[in-house]
């Protein structure tokens, strides 16, 4: 593998929705030096064309994020898409909260995605559920949601996509969380968290930039043998999102990952 650092594209979002921008995009998110990308948040473009500029720029497609309907109710095509970007790590960047908050939600959340994991192992692919800080919610008092979802699910077919800045922002350990699935995690979401300057809002920030400790996060990724590291950030109060990436790329080789 020629690198285990990709964009997640959610963080340029804006410069996604037509064809011609989204190529424009891939072209930049090159030329700033990364190798593979995590296809999210992109306009209603054809498939054979996003490929066809993925082989263009050289960029990988490591990973994608689908809506949950999708790989519920259109999952031959789902598979059909990623066999076309050659991507073997499809993901769901969360559910429909109100449908699954529920210890009922949860329970029949689980079937599902067993069932969803299932299909597609079976094309040589994985399923990874990635995480908010809403499903650190302690539904009996003593477990968290999103350990009942990955206790209740099989893992063989139901994979961990943790995002360290929401499992912080929930109030949980991130370094801890990643340890907890070893070999569960081909996919880990790097985002850094910092207060504003007022103090009074949490906002996301360049890897590097804020107050996570991604020293003992790095660590625990190696030894739960992580293969892909996404850098994402939802919001960049001004700054080019593209420079952002920029930032964090240059920040992550500092810290040893390349």
């Amino acid at each position: 593998m020629p690198t285990q650092i990709a964009a997640q594209m959610y963080g340029v979002r804006e410069f996604t929705k037509t064809a011609a921008d989204l190529a424009a995009s891939f072209h930049r998110i090159r030329q700033i030096g990364f190798e593979a990308v995590q296809v999210s948040g992109i306009g209603p473009i054809d498939p054979k064309e996003v490929a066809k500029m993925l082989t263009d720029e050289g960029l990988i497609c490591a990973s994608t994020h689908i809506g949950w309907p999708r790989f519920l109710n259109e999952r031959t095509a789902v598979i059909e898409q990623h066999k076309l970007w050659n991507c073997k790590h499809p993901a769901v960047g969360g559910v429909p909260w109100t449908d699954y908050a529920s210890v009922e939600g949860l329970k029949r959340l689980c079937g599902e995605a067993n069932e969803v994991g299932k299909d597609l192992a079976a094309a040589g692919m994985t399923f990874s559920y990635h995480n908010h800080n809403h499903e650190l919610l302690k539904l009996d008092g003593h477990k968290t949601w999103l350990e009942t979802f990955y206790e209740n699910t099989d893992p063989r077919y139901v994979k961990a996509e943790i995002d360290v800045h929401w499992i912080q922002a929930g109030g949980g350990d991130p370094a801890q969380w990643v340890s907890k699935y070893p070999g569960r995690q081909p996919l880990l979401h790097l985002k850094d968290y910092v207060m504003s300057p007022d103090g009074k809002e949490r906002r996301f920030a360049e890897i590097g930039q804020g107050n996570m400790n991604f020293p003992a996060i790095l660590a625990a990724a190696r030894q739960a043998k992580v293969e892909w590291y996404f850098i994402e950030q939802d919001d960049c109060y001004g700054r080019d999102p593209f420079e952002s990436l920029r930032i964090s790329l240059v920040n992550l080789h500092e810290l040893g990952l390349k």
